[in-house]
């Protein structure tokens, strides 16, 4: 099936479409939304049903019949020369919906991305006039807001914040481009502008304080620094970021790299370190965002424990301080290796602590407490493992097993309770001593709220007497200074005793302290306007970090950002500075009880409008993953897994196996990159229990993933008979895109499995079936499909030619993973034919790839089958050494190139053993497991390099 040409559609801005390069008449503001819901599906399917339920949102839905009159108005439009009753090229009927069969490059809004992506890359790479030249390409193709037409519509909403979030990044890129450039000066109105425009986005102050401060403008420089302070202040509540901080003391120091290094012949000038990302640091502690006061002596003790023992707990009751005594205690650290921060307040999943703590120290994914160990076991570091109390067993036992195994890990854990196992020091954090340090926090904390704050005469017996009444909790007395903007000491104390009296003794079981803290959060939540309180006790619901639009969307308030300033402001909510767009938290403590405050019936409203986000958020980041913007959706992705996880959670506990399907077939890209195999399938599986009736569109998306995960898994068989049914199920929903894909993996891991299969005609077919979807990431993934099916049956001619015709639709693209997954095919099948030396050129390149990614797998397959192709071109020692690398980290990392790779990974290894007699290969290998990463890749580079 051929795609309409010459048509091109826009969306940065109103709608538009052209035919021919004359204008389009789209109709009324229902039709032009029907064709808009296809733009943002990006050619998949969208069901009728579906369309009818969000473009009719908010009133009567029309009639199947309505719709397909629209359909049939816009198939005139553009395709106008379509014979009458020849089958359409262009908006497609297939299965239950629609689809829109429109080349990436017809749509300016997938022109912007590309064109943003290689900008970004030609400021990287020290190329400021070109990546000028392209950023302000990618701007030039704005005509106004994103789906201007369709503002407050729900179904364009994750698109255009998509859009306008990318937008405000590329004018900042731009603005980069042209200071490195060396014109400051023509920057610096534009970036007023800027800023004036986005106050709250801190790129771009910190990028007009380095235009002024290079165009000899230094007292502006720091006006604008200060501007900028004061702003996040007053609306947030919220300290500079780390970059805008470092940039203001470099000013101040009047730092030489502030000034630009002269141009090298071919290269821009080189970035001024405090306004570009900072150099990586080891561990992963987050900057204090206030000051920390007292506790001299814990400090000390605690300190002088972590010497002595292996494992220091601090307990206490919630809202003691243990968290914050635990990371001032990190930050005196000197550790090589960290400290690392593993928080797991919001985990409720025992079987994911391991991954947690393994995501959280930069490690693939770990299936077990001794696979995380043997990742370990070679390091020096410490851990502070934070709120344990939920997953006391085990906690325990996964530390218990860490100790064991790990010398030189070193673990401070925060919990209510010791974790109870030998070797434990325990340490009960006590309350601020009322009078002194519990005063003195009051009063730091009030100031910050109310600049110019002091106590009124006689005063400090009154905060004291507070303090006391607050039992010394910092949280508690942190939440009681931030009412000083609006009552006296006085107030603050009258009304805490009398919230106090109405709730004496709080439930049985309680700690007084514990009961104490509920009271102050209680009142707390009392001062609130009823918006606020209505959108504090919605948050609850969010298991981690938010922006605006999660929190409108969550909460259902709108609009959203003056409750939740001044639930910033109030200390209950937590805005994270240099995060753009800006990012929110809520402490676990005050997370719990705003869960707790909700009724039934609105705590399960509110968890349906979590679960409609998620979805949302979802299938939304699905359909551009496979893009130039991959790598940082990806990231995204994580940011929000523990979202994601009690979404599935919630749909599961109300029976809803049918979202479960729905959301895990579009989170299955991200747990594939991310190596989330087994969480993957394990709610994958509880899914299709729970919906054995599930639409087929739905069951052919959540099979395919169960074939993919089960292929990473080393379960070809499983993973073929998955990928036969999604076939099925797909066709008969009418879903191209996964017929496509699922077609090729059929043709693959049949092979694999020893299937009697007729691989090459599967793939062809999945090759001409992803060319009539109009999606170039598809074309490139079954094309590289096709090459590895050709490997296995020897067509390596055949084979070549698929990998090329693969990496030139990746690039085509943007799908980066397929152009390296197919340079690595290509490379092995280089070596299948004795060309070491073009095998090596090839890893040269993916080794590069590699370094923007920090895929450990890729990289262990990369490498091991390099060492083949060292064999090749006379280099067998070099090519043990490094054998014995892959062997080592592959160990620490959980990961088996001969198991992950089942046909070349063994041919590759005994190339390499049987290159030497059995003594020498040892020899060097034992020399290989000796090598860190960095130092692998270092020496394979220099032997590339020489080749």
């Amino acid at each position: 099936m051929s795609v309409a040409e010459g048509v091109r559609f826009g969306v940065l801005g109103s709608l538009r479409a052209e035919v021919g390069a004359r204008p389009a008449g789209l109709g009324g503001p229902r039709q032009r939304a029907v064709l808009a819901m296809l733009l943002i599906a990006r050619g998949r399917i969208v069901p009728a049903e579906r369309i009818l339920s969000e473009v009719w949102e908010g009133s009567r839905p029309a009639s199947p019949t309505t719709l397909h009159g629209y359909v049939a108005d816009l198939r005139r439009a553009l395709e106008p020369e379509r014979p009458p009753g020849a089958p359409a090229r262009l908006l497609v009927r297939e299965g239950p919906g629609y689809a829109l069969r429109a080349a990436p490059a017809a749509i300016d809004a997938e022109r912007f991305t590309d064109l943003a992506v290689r900008g970004r890359r030609a400021l990287e790479d020290g190329e400021p006039g070109r990546a000028a030249d392209l950023l302000g390409q990618a701007l030039a193709l704005w005509r106004g807001p994103a789906y201007a037409d369709f503002d407050g519509a729900a179904f364009a909403a994750p698109d255009a914040a998509r859009l306008e979030d990318l937008r405000a990044a590329v004018r900042e890129d731009r603005l980069s481009a042209v200071i490195a450039s060396g014109r400051h000066a023509a920057a610096v109105g534009e970036l007023q502008a800027l800023v004036a425009e986005q106050p709250l986005r801190e790129r771009g102050w910190e990028l007009l304080a380095l235009a002024l401060y290079r165009s000899g403008r230094q007292a502006d420089a720091l006006a604008a620094l200060r501007t900028v302070r004061r702003r996040l202040a007053d609306e947030l509540g919220a300290d500079p970021g780390r970059g805008l901080r470092e940039l203001e003391a470099a000013v101040l120091a009047q730092d030489p790299r502030l000034t630009p290094a002269p141009a090298e012949p071919g290269r821009g000038p080189s970035p001024a370190p405090p306004a570009g990302e900072p150099a990586p640091s080891p561990g992963n502690l987050p900057f204090a965002l206030s000051s920390f006061v007292g506790r001299d002596g814990d400090l000390t003790a605690v300190a002088r424990l972590l010497e002595a023992h292996r494992l220091v707990t601090l307990t206490g009751p919630g809202g003691v301080g243990k968290t914050r005594l635990a990371l001032e205690v990190a930050r005196a650290r000197t550790d090589a290796d960290g400290p690392w921060l593993v928080e797991i307040a919001g985990l409720h999943t025992p079987d994911l602590l391991t991954a947690t703590i393994a995501a959280a120290l930069g490690l693939p994914a770990a299936a077990s407490a001794d696979q995380l160990a043997g990742m370990l076991a070679d390091r020096e570091l410490m851990i502070v493992l934070d709120n344990c109390e939920h997953l006391l067993a085990p906690a325990a036992m996964l530390v218990h097993t860490l100790l064991a195994r790990c010398g030189g890990v070193r673990i401070l854990a925060t919990s209510r309770e010791p974790l109870g196992i030998t070797g434990e020091a325990v340490y009960e954090v006590p309350p601020l001593p009322a009078a002194t340090e519990a005063a003195e926090l009051f009063a730091r904390r009030a100031a910050a709220a109310q600049p110019g704050w002091a106590p009124e005469p006689g005063g400090q017996e009154r905060v004291a007497a507070l303090c006391a009444g607050l039992d010394g909790i910092p949280l508690a007395i942190e939440l009681a200074a931030a009412q000083c903007r609006t009552l006296s000491v006085g107030q603050i104390a009258d009304a805490l005793e009398d919230r106090f009296t109405l709730l004496v003794g709080g439930p049985a079981g309680r700690p007084d302290r514990h009961r104490t803290l509920l009271g102050t959060v209680a009142w707390s939540d009392q001062l609130l306007s009823p918006q606020e309180r209505l959108l504090f006790h919605r948050l609850g619901v969010l298991r981690a970090g938010f922006d605006l639009e999660t929190a409108a969307a969550v909460t259902g308030v709108a609009p959203v950002l003056a409750p939740l300033s001044a639930l910033v402001r109030k200390s209950l909510v937590t805005a994270e500075p240099g995060t753009a767009p800006r990012r929110y938290r809520m402490l676990e403590t005050l997370r719990q009880y705003a869960l707790g405050a909700l009724s039934p019936e609105e705590l399960a409203r509110a968890r349906e409008r979590h679960r409609a986000w998620a979805l949302t958020r979802a299938e939304s980041a699905e359909r551009h993953l496979r893009g130039p913007q991959g790598a940082a959706l990806l990231e995204g992705l994580s940011r929000d897994q523990p979202e994601f996880r009690a979404a599935f959670a919630s749909a599961l506990t109300e029976g809803d196996g049918d979202y479960v399907l729905r959301l895990g077939g579009a989170l299955f890209w991200f747990w594939f990159r991310m190596g989330h195999v087994a969480e993957g399938l394990a709610w994958l599986s509880e899914g299709f229990a729970a919906a054995p009736g599930a639409g087929a569109g739905t069951r052919a998306r959540a099979r395919f993933a169960v074939a993919a995960l089960r292929y990473l898994a080393g379960r070809p068989a499983q993973a073929y008979e998955a990928a036969r049914t999604a076939v099925e199920e797909a066709r008969e929903a009418g879903d191209r895109v996964t017929e496509a894909s699922a077609t090729g993996y059929a043709a693959y891991l049949g092979l694999l499995a020893g299937a009697p299969v007729d691989a090459p005609a599967l793939a062809r077919a999945a090759v001409e079936i992803a060319r009539g979807t109009a999606q170039g990431w598809l074309e490139a993934e079954t094309l590289m499909i096709q090459g590895m099916a050709l490997r296995i049956l020897a067509d390596l001619p055949g084979a070549g030619a698929a990998f090329r015709e693969a990496i030139a639709a990746a690039h085509s693209s943007g799908h980066d993973w397929a152009a390296d997954g197919a340079a690595w095919c290509d490379m092995k099948t280089a070596c299948d034919r004795g060309q070491g030396a073009r095998a090596l050129a090839v890893a040269g390149d993916l080794l590069a790839a590699m370094d923007r990614y920090g895929d450990i797998s890729f990289w262990l397959v990369t490498v091991h089958s390099a060492a083949r192709a060292l064999v090749l071109t006379g280099r067998a020692e070099q090519a043990a050494t490094l054998m014995g690398a892959v062997e080592a980290i592959g160990e620490r990392a959980g990961v088996s190139p001969e198991l992950m790779d089942p046909l070349d990974g063994p041919r590759e290894a005994a190339a390499v053993r049987g290159a030497l007699p059995p003594e020498e290969y040892e020899r060097h290998a034992a020399r290989g497991r000796a090598l860190s990463r960095q130092e692998a890749s270092a020496l394979l580079a220099g032997l590339i390099a020489r080749n």
